[in-house]
C-alpha cells in the first residue's frame, strides 16, 4: 500500500463538514484514512475572496496509482460542488502533496506537489499530521519546511479551527 498525503480546503459553506464529507468519501473511492489533521483558519491565497479557508491535511493507503487516485480526487470534487474556473471560491479542493517519495513530472500531475514549501495553509497542517516526514527533494521535513517559511515571512501565528 503506498502512503499518500493530500491538501484539503473549502471556503464555501461549512468548511468542516464539507472537509470531512470529502475525507469520507476518499476513504470510499480511494483507500484506508490513517491520520487527518485538525481544521485550521486560513487566508485564501492566489485568489480573491472575503471567505476564510478552512484547511487540513490527511494521510491516506492506498493501492491506487498516483494518476488514478488523482483522478478519484477530482471526482469527489465535483461530487461536492466544486467550480474548477480559476480564482472561484470552492465547497471543496484536494491537491495532491505526496505519494509514497515518488518524484514525478507529467501533463497531468506533479509530485510531491510543487507549492508545499511555500504553503502555510499546506504545511501548517501536514506539521501537525507528520511533523518529521521528510519531503523527497528538499530533503526537509514538514517541520522544517514550516519553521522556514515563518522565518522568511515572519508570520509564526497559526490558527486552528475551534472543533
Amino acid at each position: 500500500m503506498a502512503q499518500a498525503f493530500i491538501g484539503l480546503g473549502s471556503n464555501l459553506g461549512d468548511g468542516q463538514n464539507n472537509l470531512l464529507a470529502a475525507w469520507h468519501r476518499l476513504q470510499e473511492e480511494a483507500g484506508r484514512a490513517v491520520a487527518l489533521s485538525p481544521p485550521f483558519l486560513t487566508e485564501p491565497v492566489g485568489m480573491e475572496s472575503d471567505q476564510l479557508f478552512t484547511n487540513a491535511v490527511g494521510l491516506l493507503e492506498t493501492r491506487l496509482t498516483p494518476q488514478d487516485l488523482l483522478d478519484k480526487m477530482m471526482g469527489v470534487e465535483a461530487e461536492l460542488g466544486r467550480d474548477r474556473q480559476k480564482g472561484k471560491d470552492r465547497t471543496v479542493d484536494l491537491d495532491l502533496l505526496y505519494y509514497d517519495d515518488l518524484v514525478i513530472n507529467t501533463a497531468s500531475l506533479i509530485l510531491p506537489h510543487p507549492e508545499i514549501a511555500n504553503r502555510r495553509f499546506v504545511l501548517a497542517p501536514l506539521a501537525a499530521v507528520a511533523p518529521l516526514h521528510i519531503h523527497p527533494v528538499l530533503r526537509l521535513t514538514s517541520l522544517e519546511m514550516l519553521q522556514r517559511l515563518a522565518r522568511q515571512t515572519g508570520v509564526q501565528q497559526i490558527t486552528w479551527e475551534k472543533t
